[in-house]
């Protein structure tokens, strides 16, 4: 797939990698191969450079990616402009695309933000808003 806002990965952007990996890396509870809690590292930097992360929390009933853990802690700390935002899977699985909710909740919320994600030429960024192509559109149906 092509995306017409790909941009290669800055060195900015290759520490926030950095962070999400050490992120899972450290707080991972899964062995290799196997399922755990917490699989998933996150990282969002804002418009003011800050950096925050953030780890999943699976349960079969539902819960929150790392994605939007990381974006909860950065709205914690005050900051509400985020700009950057990655994933990374543990054990060296590298950098992961959002998953269906998480696309949608950026697309609502954040629509600028720069996605990293892989691609055949390795990471890229893109602006959040091009991950989900004729997506709901929650604003325009609560009009």
């Amino acid at each position: 797939m092509s995306f017409t806002s790909a941009l290669p990965v800055t060195d900015g952007d290759r520490s926030l990698v950095e962070l999400a990996r050490q992120t899972i890396d450290s707080t991972t509870d899964a062995s290799p191969g196997e399922d755990g809690i917490h699989t998933m590292g996150a990282a969002v930097r804002v418009a003011d450079g800050r950096t925050f992360a953030g780890v999943n929390l699976y349960h079969f009933t539902g819960g929150p990616c790392a994605e939007i853990v990381a974006l909860a802690a950065a709205r914690a700390a005050g900051a509400t402009e985020p700009t950057h935002i990655v994933a990374v899977g543990n054990h060296g699985r590298g950098v992961k695309g959002p998953c269906g909710k998480d696309r949608q909740i950026f697309a609502d919320l954040y629509p600028l933000m720069r996605v990293i994600i892989d691609s055949p030429d390795g990471p890229v960024s893109i602006v959040a808003g091009e991950l989900l192509p004729a997506g709901y559109d929650h604003r325009a149906e609560q009009r």
